[in-house]
């Protein structure tokens, strides 16, 4: 199989699945290393795919599932990590990425796409199993959440609950 078919089977194992895909695990199917993969995802984007990568691995961004975003800054500890999540997805928000303001590199963002429970604790678990940081210890706690909703009302609620827990930053 030549690079341009690799590509195109990427793209097709992308499509058909209904999970996110591991780069070592498309790897493994394809025979190449994980590096290979790695550059093959990147020149589908640079061909406009829209593949992106989540903790999970990495999947097919479909626009059309987003109604209406709200890019939201917070500020709480580690330990408040689960709490502030659980709030956004109990009020039927999905949690799209997290951004941070490095002072050297600049906006830090990374795709979570977390719109429900099992979402969050395969998330808290990969969390906690590696032991890593979020990205706001860079930044003492303080990040940027782009969160989505069906409607604004549902924005406004999810918005008021984590103003009554202090996790909202305000004028």
């Amino acid at each position: 199989m030549n690079s341009i078919e690799r590509r195109n089977e990427i793209f097709k194992m992308l499509l058909n699945s209904v999970k996110p895909l591991k780069g070592i695990d498309l790897a493994n199917k394809l025979g190449v290393t994980r590096q290979v993969i790695v550059r093959d995802i990147a020149i589908l984007r640079a061909e406009g795919r829209a593949i992106i990568a989540t903790p999970e691995g990495y999947i097919i961004y479909n626009a059309g599932d987003i109604k209406i975003t709200r890019i939201i800054a917070v500020n709480h500890n580690k330990d408040e990590l689960y709490d502030e999540m659980s709030t956004i997805i109990k009020y039927g928000g999905r949690i799209e990425d997290v951004i941070v303001e490095h002072p050297l590199y600049g906006e830090i963002k990374s795709n979570l796409l977390i719109k429900n429970a099992a979402d969050l604790e395969a998330f808290m678990k990969s969390f906690n199993g590696l032991k890593a940081e979020p990205l706001s210890t860079l930044t003492a706690g303080l990040h940027l959440h782009t969160i989505s909703a069906d409607d604004e009302e549902t924005l406004d609620r999810i918005v008021e609950e984590l103003k009554n827990k202090n996790y909202i930053i305000v004028d």
